[in-house]
């Protein structure tokens, strides 16, 4: 029992929870020190909102907007296309175009006995 006879006993002791007064003291800051930077913060994302919408311009030619347009045309058309055929009607179309293949594209046989 002497190998215990040093220990100490009793709750862990953490830093900052418990006493108040171990730990820093906060500052306490002025309100009208508060209001003044809020002031400041809000007049200033007006003007950047102000200016963001003022700003911003398509810069893209009519020739580029008429090409996204068309790319966008023709992806719904594929989709609409492959919404529009089942699973069924999809392996039909892939077995007709096996079959329109050469021989060159077939799986070889593999025999054991020759």
């Amino acid at each position: 029992m002497s190998e215990y006879a040093t220990v100490q006993k009793g709750a862990l002791k953490l830093k900052g929870v418990g006493c108040v007064s171990s730990g820093k003291k906060k500052k306490k800051k002025d309100k009208e020190s508060k209001q003044r930077l809020e002031q400041v913060l809000t007049s200033q994302n007006d003007e950047d909102e102000v200016k963001a919408k003022k700003t911003y311009m398509d810069k893209r030619t009519p020739a580029q907007m008429a090409f996204d347009k068309m790319q966008e045309k023709r992806q719904m058309e594929r989709i609409l296309n492959k919404a529009s055929k089942t699973h069924k009607h999809r392996v039909e179309d892939f077995n007709r175009h096996l079959d329109t293949l050469t021989e060159h594209y077939d799986i070889p046989k593999v025999s054991w006995t020759k």
